[in-house]
C-alpha cells in the first residue's frame, strides 16, 4: 500500500501538516461566507464560485470542491422546513390550493437561494478544516 495513502487511512493525515484548523471556527466563517483561515476576507466569487485565493489572507481555496453536496443538504433543509409549514397551513387554514401552491413555491425558492451558499461556504470550510481536497492536476 501506498505510504500517503495507508497515513491518510490510519488517522495521521494531519500531524506534521502546520498548524491545527479547529472545525467549528472555520464552519462559522465558512457558514458567513467568509475565509475559513482568516475570516475576514470572502471566500465565494459571485454566487456560487469559490476563489482560487483569499484576498486578505492569501489562503489556497481553489482545490476545494463542494460538488453537488451543498445542494443536497440545502434541499433536504428547505423540504423539512417547508412541507410540515405547509401541512400545517393546509390543516388549519385551508386555504385555496393556488394560494397555497404559490406562497409555499416563494418560500422555497426564497429559502433556497438563501442558504446554498452558506451551505456551500460551510461545506468548503469543513473541507479546509480537515485538509481535504480534490487530487486535481496538482498532485
Amino acid at each position: 500500500m501506498d505510504s500517503n495513502l495507508s497515513t491518510a487511512l490510519s488517522g495521521n493525515a494531519l500531524s506534521g501538516q502546520g498548524e491545527e484548523r479547529p472545525i467549528w471556527p472555520a464552519v462559522l466563517r465558512g457558514w458567513q461566507r467568509c475565509c475559513p483561515n482568516c475570516g475576514s476576507g470572502p471566500m465565494l466569487r459571485g454566487y456560487l464560485k469559490v476563489r482560487e485565493t483569499c484576498p486578505a489572507c492569501g489562503e489556497e481555496l481553489y482545490h476545494q470542491r463542494a460538488d453537488d453536496g451543498p445542494a443536497y443538504i440545502t434541499i433536504l433543509v428547505v423540504a423539512h422546513i417547508v412541507i410540515p409549514a405547509m401541512m400545517w397551513a393546509f390543516l388549519g387554514f385551508r386555504p385555496d390550493p393556488f394560494i397555497l401552491m404559490a406562497g409555499f413555491s416563494v418560500l422555497s425558492v426564497g429559502l433556497t437561494l438563501w442558504l446554498l451558499p452558506r451551505i456551500k461556504g460551510a461545506f468548503v470550510a469543513l473541507q479546509w478544516s480537515r485538509r481535504m481536497h480534490g487530487f486535481g492536476n496538482d498532485g
